[in-house]
């Protein structure tokens, strides 16, 4: 869905409540978003008449509304065209073809604010910090790489957000590697390579995860290197990540290595145990359950490296103890953590939850595995993951996207995260959840 789309859905809720409905039904609802030009969202309408009509009873509720859910678009502006490729016709810009999945979705939670320093990230933490306050300043690439859960895919996304909110003019894309791979072949496949080429091209700021899924990978390399000489000329800002550095990446070409070296290199070590605890103390509290220190260190204590296994960990505890109405204490977290297994015994116990989510809305396993878009396989896929990660806590993430079907961790991450925040307003969803986790248990 294209931002402007987005922003709009976010506004009607908001005049639904301040018009009435009349007015809701004879004006708000005939408007099309199309465009965002600086901080303006572009509606579209059918006539003059309409348009001037929208603009004198509705405008300053259009604003508000925009405002007050959104905050960096704050205005708008009606043009009257019949559909939205004549309005791009007027604008002389040729309507091009839209291409699914483009690019990643962020996270909007993960922000500067949210990501927790220590000492094992401070250099990492001021170097994405400085590239987010002024793209292409100093450091061009910034290559950061480290084990997995150490916070990388926060870091790009913090940029990525921060770039949103204080520099809505430029354009961040944040994608894996996987996704950049994927778009070529698709656009490769179409015949539509230099629309491809265009449209990386034209971004501001490229955000690329898991770049050491490059090697091995020929055509992708000849791309992403040419994409990468193009907007480095552009003087275009590009952050890459990685699990390792880059003369470490096997079969990578040795033009394609030097560019990343030829930036900032940024190592992310592991956090400290009192970094580990400082992260689970911010994530309980943003998930309104404040947890005594003394049982988040005895959480902290268990993982040394994977701070998404300690998450984890942390909000299987948080759900363990409303389930059974208990306070969380030490002994709580010993028994709702107490199955742990080798990877062999979690890889059947996730093959047990994908049956259970299956039979209960009804799809079949190789549809909740596959890559279809229908809304009814949709959201039994991210409700499997989601129960998953929570009730396997130490599983990698990377694990569960193979047994997913060959994900990549950052759809994990938001499928896991968006069931997440749905459950806090949805309680069908949540009773859904539930429901399955209690059939797992066997309670």
């Amino acid at each position: 869905m294209e931002s402007y789309q987005i922003i709009w859905n976010c506004a009607i809720p908001e005049l639904e409540k301040t018009v009435s409905s009349i007015s809701f039904d004879s004006y708000i609802s005939t408007l099309e978003p199309v465009d965002i030009i600086g901080n303006k969202i572009i509606l579209r309408t059918e006539t003059n008449i309409f348009a001037q009509a929208v603009n004198g009873k509705m405008g300053d509720k259009i604003k508000d509304a925009l405002r007050k859910t959104n905050g960096e678009i704050i205005d708008f502006d009606i043009v009257v065209a019949s559909s939205r490729d004549e309005y791009l016709r007027q604008r002389e810009i040729e309507p091009v073809e839209k291409f699914e999945n483009f690019g990643s979705p962020v996270n909007p939670k993960f922000t500067f604010d949210s990501f927790v320093v220590g000492s094992c990230n401070e250099f990492l933490f001021a170097a994405a910090k400085a590239v987010a306050e002024n793209p292409s300043g100093s450091y061009n690439p910034l290559f950061v790489y480290g084990g997995t859960g150490l916070g990388k895919t926060h870091v790009l996304m913090a940029i990525a957000n921060y770039i949103k909110k204080n520099k809505p003019t430029l354009n961040a894309m944040y994608i894996t590697c996987e996704q950049f791979t994927n778009q070529l072949i698709e656009c490769i496949s179409k015949g539509k390579a230099a629309e491809f080429k265009r449209r990386f091209r034209k971004v501001d700021v490229l955000l690329v995860d898991d770049v050491q899924f490059l090697a091995k990978k020929q055509t992708t390399q000849e791309e992403f290197f040419h994409t990468f000489n193009e907007l480095v000329n552009q003087n275009k800002q590009i952050v890459l990540t990685s699990d390792r550095p880059p003369k470490e990446i096997e079969v990578l070409e040795e033009r394609l290595r030097n560019r990343f070296e030829g930036g900032l290199l940024a190592d992310v070590q592991p956090p400290t145990l009192e970094t580990r605890i400082a992260i689970l103390r911010r994530k309980s509290e943003e998930q309104k359950n404040p947890v005594d220190l003394k049982v988040l260190a005895r959480i902290a204590e268990m993982d040394d490296g994977d701070i998404r296994s300690s998450i984890g960990k942390l909000t299987r505890v948080i759900f363990f103890s409303k389930l059974h109405e208990r306070p969380i204490t030490k002994e709580l977290v010993d028994e709702a953590l107490k199955e742990s297994a080798g990877e062999k015994k979690e890889e059947m116990q996730a093959e047990d939850i994908i049956n259970c989510v299956c039979d209960f809305f009804k799809v079949s396993k190789n549809d909740i595995l596959s890559k279809k878009k229908n809304k009814e396989f949709v959201e039994p896929r991210q409700v499997c993951i989601y129960v998953i990660t929570d009730m396997m806590s130490s599983l990698p993430l990377q694990k569960v996207g193979e047994i997913m079907g060959g994900k990549d961790h950052s759809t994990v991450i938001y499928s896991r995260d968006k069931i997440a925040e749905l459950m806090k307003t949805d309680k069908r969803l949540a009773t859904q959840i539930r429901d399955i986790k209690k059939m797992l248990l066997k309670e």
